[in-house]
């Protein structure tokens, strides 16, 4: 009895990358790898930034950090152009300061904050129901370099030009800083 149980387990077990695989069963090599929620409800599959600098932030809006909405687009407005993509992943992780429905969170950017970059759908970044995008943004496994758990809002991933993490910057490091500017124009300069 004990092998055949063995054999059902062994028959249903999955790889932590076919685990965190994204729809279609691809196998993910890198964070833009990924299909998530836009804020708007439609998929967003993440690989159409392939080739531009990303900047993901978990953002709240009750937070003091919340108004470095106003760097980030002003960060994205900037460098756009150049091929910077910011994106916003809402999340009520740190302090339940993301409380608001998606609808709702969408209309306080827009309307406080003058948002344009893209936005996620809300989703948990830390815990067991962290999303898969957070899973291999933050898993030793895949991420030795920059792994570790979410610490709080406004935290940022830099993923450059070829799709892999290049840098992971405090709620601290504010939008502007010499900091974060230098890491992304390094990211952009690369072709």
């Amino acid at each position: 009895m004990k092998l055949f149980a063995a054999a059902v387990v062994a028959a249903f077990a999955v790889t932590a990358a076919e685990a965190e695989a994204p729809k279609g069963g691809k196998t993910v090599s890198g964070p833009l790898d990924f299909t998530m929620t836009g804020i708007d409800g439609k998929e967003v599959d993440l690989a159409k930034y392939k080739g531009k600098v990303v900047l993901l932030v978990n953002v709240a809006s009750k937070c003091g950090y919340t108004p470095q909405y106003k760097g980030l687009e002003e960060l994205y407005d900037k460098y756009e152009k150049a091929g910077l993509v910011v994106i916003g992943v809402p999340s009520n992780d740190f302090g339940r300061q993301e409380p608001g429905t998606n609808e709702e969170i969408q209309t306080f950017c827009k309307t406080n904050y003058k948002v344009t970059f893209p936005m996620l759908a809300k989703v948990s970044v830390k815990g067991p129901d962290k999303a898969p995008l957070y899973q291999y943004l933050t898993s030793k496994e895949t991420d030795p370099k920059f792994s570790g758990e979410v610490g709080w809002n406004f935290e940022k991933f830099l993923i450059g030009r070829n799709g892999q993490l290049v840098g992971r910057f405090k709620s601290g490091v504010e939008p502007d800083s010499d900091e974060l500017v230098k890491a992304i124009t390094t990211e952009l300069g690369k072709k």
